[in-house]
């Protein structure tokens, strides 16, 4: 074989390992797009660069991996469903305690499907895993909680954290909390559910 040709052949070689390597990283890239949704995004903006976005990803994987998530049972979902539209009923006369009840509420929950509840960051790293079409929802809502708690809240506010709490509070249940009916049917004063109007 002449040195052109062998000079040739590895040159083909490395190209294709290149590809090889490029196919595998886009096809992990897709895999962690497809599983984080919208949180795969917040991850690249909080990063120095996609590398380092794509680790954290993956050792959030790998720590979700860790626990032991548990199923409700029916009689947990049925009280945590009362719970909730009990909660939407208090908004009414009282908004700011409510969002202060509602991320009591979904904290318990989360406890209870057997995810950490201490640190808020990492409480959203292992929800991001199953959970992260919910996460941005519940950034908003956790967030109004403490301008709320510092009365700096207003009752829009308060209602859109209700409404925020909801979404992941609906996800981690596994269904509505409280079934809808058609505004139509509905008094104009009614407190239930308040945070679909």
């Amino acid at each position: 074989m002449s040195p052109t040709q062998v000079i040739v052949i590895v040159l083909v070689v490395l190209v294709i390992a290149a590809l090889a390597v490029a196919a595998r990283s886009y096809a992990r890239r897709r895999a962690l797009r497809s599983r984080f949704g919208p949180e795969y995004d917040h991850a690249l903006a909080e990063q120095d660069n996609r590398a380092a976005a794509e680790r954290e990803l993956r050792d959030r994987e790998r720590r979700h991996a860790e626990l032991t998530l548990t199923s409700l049972a029916p009689e947990s979902r049925a009280r945590y469903a009362a719970a909730w539209e009990e909660l939407q009923v208090r908004f009414v006369d009282s908004p700011a305690e409510t969002v202060g009840d509602a991320d009591e509420l979904v904290t318990r929950l989360i406890a209870e499907r057997g995810y950490p509840t201490g640190d808020f960051s990492d409480q959203i790293a292992h929800l991001s895993v199953e959970h992260a079409r919910t996460l941005t929802h519940y950034r908003d809502a956790h967030e109004i909680h403490l301008r709320n708690s510092r009365g700096e809240a207003s009752t829009e506010e308060l209602r859109q954290a209700v409404v925020h709490y909801r979404a992941l509070f609906a996800d981690l249940l596994g269904e509505e909390p409280v079934g809808h009916r058609p505004p139509e049917q509905r008094k104009p004063d009614s407190p239930h559910d308040v945070t679909s109007r």
